[in-house]
């Protein structure tokens, strides 16, 4: 078999999915683009039309829900946890968040208790009921985190045997079809706390037979890869103290092999999955890189994360600097804090913290329009159908036709605090709400 052809094919087995599955494997989608797999999506309801179904979950949280099969997978946490000391900065500036759309705690767990867990619930995909129910109580002392979510933040992942799970307190866990733990480790007892500002956010990624983890954290930074089977480590990749990440790696195919994205507070780095080394970095300093990469052909694109947040396009392949080989477009500043991009035939589409949603022509960067539609948008967008999918704290959706042109196709509203961002497959469009789920679309 021709190199990159096989290449392609082992990614797609470590994705977990081709766009022909239909599934949602992980937060970004079946290809890890934010874009859902052909189908008619939904394009208007409201909390008495066009439900499905909806449920509410064991805990609260903030991850957001994967798809597989005939199976919906959440994740939540059970009790309360700690609060980080010391203001917590809201996204809105210079208006009243609440005004402004914006709500700076997440829901209670619907049943209180005194200790707390970390829940993975497993929901039929065609009618809601509950399958499974898997808990696992939090280890240790809980790091504290950032008023808008809490240990459960990191979004599952599925291979269609396992559901790999994680947490805050840096403990994950590998479950099978029937809700019952394959493997688990800590790695908070294993290589020392997890400590960063305002609370560990990165979602694990697959490849081949590994399960890779960003760990940047403030006092241990590293990057690891474990045997998705066993749980056993594969590689481990130490960086300088002081290195910090909230976002979540990805892996793309490049022009010479697969590569791991990462987004940091010293740059983007290329590494190789397999392996660990590093392939390429484009040297920048950013103080809270949340957003994700994501990839269309030899490019990423990406936001850095923080306010007015740079984005840009940078071709894959490269090695070492690759400031001025590789980078095809940066614009300076107008990216999201928060939430990733995503591209949609030719498009990048943004939406941010201050209620304006804008389009930049995916070859050049070049701003096609940019409209204050309200709201706080801390959920990254999602496409398919020739529908782009804006989800704000609030619960309403403003769903855009896709173009090079603004139009609002229509504006739905549902009860709840909404910050996981959407997932979208076979008809439906599935909405998570700190303590709930929606499942859209007959």
């Amino acid at each position: 078999m021709p190199k990159v052809p096989q290449m392609l094919f082992l990614l797609l087995c470590a994705w977990g999915a081709s766009l022909s599955a239909n599934d949602w494997p992980h937060w970004r989608g079946p290809s890890a683009t934010g874009v859902a797999a052909p189908s008619t999506l939904p394009a208007t309801w409201s909390a008495k039309e066009n439900i499905a179904w909806q449920m509410p979950l064991e805990g609260a949280g903030v991850s957001s829900p994967i798809v597989w099969a005939d199976r919906v997978y959440v994740t939540s946490q059970a009790g309360d946890g700690r609060r980080q000391s010391g203001r917590h900065p809201t996204l809105a500036q210079g208006v009243d968040p609440a005004t402004a759309g914006e709500s700076t705690l997440v829901a209670t767990p619907r049943k209180p208790r005194t200790t707390v867990a970390f829940v993975v619930e497993a929901f039929d995909r065609a009618t809601g009921k509950r399958v499974w129910s898997h808990e696992t109580a939090a280890e240790g002392e809980l790091p504290p985190v950032h008023d808008k979510h809490n240990l459960a933040t990191a979004s599952p992942v599925t291979d269609g045997e396992r559901v790999y799970a994680w947490y805050g307190t840096g403990q994950i866990v590998a479950i099978d079809a029937n809700g019952k733990t394959v493997w688990s480790k800590h790695l908070g007892k294993d290589y020392g706390p997890f400590d960063i500002n305002w609370g560990h956010a990165s979602s694990p990624v697959l490849f081949q037979d590994s399960i890779i983890l960003l760990c940047y954290h403030s006092p241990s930074s590293y990057l690891l890869s474990l045997n998705k089977r066993t749980g056993a480590v594969q590689w481990k990749i130490d960086k300088p103290a002081g290195v910090e990440s909230y976002s979540s790696p990805l892996v793309v195919q490049g022009p010479a092999g697969p590569e791991l994205i990462v987004n940091s507070s010293t740059g983007v780095e290329s590494f190789d999955p397999a392996t660990g080394k590093s392939r390429w970095s484009y040297p920048e300093v950013n103080r809270f890189p949340i957003p994700v990469a994501m990839v269309d052909g030899s490019t990423i694109y990406l936001s850095r994360g923080y306010r007015s947040s740079p984005y840009m396009a940078i071709r894959l392949g490269g090695a070492g600097d690759i400031t001025s080989s590789h980078v095809r477009w940066r614009v300076p500043t107008g990216g999201p804090y928060v939430s990733s991009l995503v591209h949609y035939q030719g498009v990048i589409y943004m939406g941010g913290e201050n209620g304006i949603l804008s389009a930049v022509d995916a070859a050049n960067g070049q701003r096609l329009w940019q409209e204050r539609v309200g709201g706080v948008f801390t959920a990254s967008p999602i496409a398919g159908d020739g529908k782009i999918y804006f989800v704000s704290e609030t619960g309403e959706t403003v769903v855009l036709t896709a173009g090079s042109a603004f139009a609002i196709l229509s504006r739905n509203k549902l009860d709840g605090h909404f910050v996981a961002s959407p997932a979208a497959a076979a008809g439906r469009v599935y909405l998570r709400a700190d303590d709930r789920l929606f499942a859209v679309g007959r």
